[in-house]
């Protein structure tokens, strides 16, 4: 008979309580970060919790660079308890000498010990690293993998990160790891999410709305608790966490709420709304996280650039006028966020700030163009019409060729690529029910 695995403490006395006793040993964690920067505090309590009980943690980094991490992981990293896995330097870093000079300058007054992949955008020798590292440790190792969404960035679609994450947590799990690994909500499908829960034996929701953090537990395998996806409102200072479990509110409009939607719509990113209206990206954040308020030439500017009508940004919920037509003149260029720009061009009809349940756009496939991901990242009813070329649709079932004047109609599977083999664009009309 297999013994039961050990539970350990997260660091979080509140967030130990809400798993029932803490994590266990052999779970993976897989941490849903609303804003990208949310699960930061809690994998830097994981670590002083190891710490402070003489366990190896291994920091495997896609997003920053070793120094920039250094700076995050503060008084944390002088331990030699720390191992920092280096994916940064060769993958989003291309091999730069700014981030080189690290390990020629630095790197060996670190009390932690820094490694750095040689090749991170081959995903085995990735997890061949990971692997090298932990047979050097002793008893049961901590991981924390940030993140998912950089993996993805750096290797392509989605199937690719499944087929790593699936590979790898049984592999942990029979390791008597825990590991931590990020994912940034609104990067990623409905259905690779699906697929991580159902593989993970922990997953957790950070959010923030209305300026205030929340945690909700939204798995936890063999654990007899009660408190399954009931949102805790948090918040931090430095490494301490305090939850409120009054869940007050304030009653202010969530002005950088509706920002950030706008935004996610268009398809802009912080940096490029921030260079449109003329402020920096540090300042839209706060912004979007209701820290401080635009002043009203940049408020004006947003509105502008979002195509919306600034006293939208102040009712109670998004609605206009009823109408029946939207000339061509009111459609505005949209961004999808998983998609390049370079091979697709896409414009909205419907108007952003219109309370309607379809959304109709107005989609262009450059000639040669592979896109790697659906249009959507939250999958509704969607439709579309072929006006003009010819494309392949790529589904799990495999492959189907649509041509114009065809009809295409989704209501059970997401396409995970799209592709225009011809020499001339594919131009599609795609409706999307909410």
């Amino acid at each position: 008979m297999t013994a039961a695995k050990q539970n350990v403490t997260s660091g979080i006395e509140r967030l130990d309580h809400l798993l029932g006793g803490g994590i266990i040993i052999g779970d993976n964690v897989v941490w849903y970060d609303d804003a990208g920067s949310l699960a930061h505090v809690f994998c830097l309590n994981l670590i002083k919790a190891s710490q402070s009980r003489k366990k190896y943690i291994i920091y495997v980094s896609f997003d920053r660079s070793p120094k920039n991490l250094l700076d995050k992981i503060g008084s944390l990293a002088d331990s030699r308890y720390l191992t920092i896995l280096d994916c940064f330097t060769n993958g989003k870093g291309e091999g730069a000498d700014v981030f080189l000079k690290f390990y020629r300058e630095n790197a060996p007054g670190n009390t932690c010990s820094i490694v750095k992949v040689e090749n991170p955008s081959d995903p085995d020798q990735v997890m061949d690293a990971v692997y090298a590292l932990h047979q050097t440790m002793k008893g049961d190792v901590r991981l924390v993998f940030e993140s998912l969404t950089g993996m993805q960035e750096l290797w392509g679609g989605e199937d690719r990160i499944l087929k790593f994450y699936a590979r790898s947590c049984p592999r942990l799990y029979e390791l008597n790891t825990i590991a931590y690994w990020i994912v940034e909500k609104e990067a990623h499908t409905q259905q690779l999410k699906a697929h991580l829960n159902k593989i993970t034996q922990v997953a957790i929701d950070l959010s923030l709305r209305r300026g205030k953090t929340s945690l909700a537990v939204i798995k936890a395998e063999k654990r007899d608790i009660t408190l399954l996806n009931k949102p805790e409102n948090y918040w931090n200072k430095d490494l301490d966490i305090f939850f409120d479990p009054e869940k007050r509110t304030t009653g202010r409009i969530d002005l950088g709420g509706r920002i950030k939607n706008l935004r996610n719509l268009t398809g802009f990113n912080q940096s490029e709304l921030a260079k449109s209206v003329g402020v920096t990206p540090s300042t839209i954040s706060q912004v979007e996280n209701n820290q401080i308020y635009p002043s009203l030439p940049a408020l004006i500017k947003m509105a502008e650039i979002l195509n919306v009508d600034i006293s939208s940004l102040f009712r109670e919920s998004f609605s206009r006028e009823p109408s029946v037509v939207f000339p061509e003149a009111g459609a505005i260029e949209v961004h999808f966020p998983l998609i390049p720009r370079a091979g697709l061009f896409s414009k909205r009809f419907t108007p952003i700030d219109f309370d309607a349940r379809i959304e109709s756009y107005l989609i262009d496939i450059a000639p040669g163009a592979k896109i790697n991901s659906h249009f959507f990242m939250h999958k509704g009813e969607e439709a579309g019409y072929l006006l003009s070329g010819e494309i392949q649709l790529h589904l799990e079932k495999g492959m189907d060729t649509v041509r114009a004047g065809d009809w295409v109609q989704l209501t059970g599977q997401i396409p995970y690529q799209w592709e225009n083999g011809g020499d001339e664009p594919a131009r599609l009309l795609w409706i999307r029910i909410k």
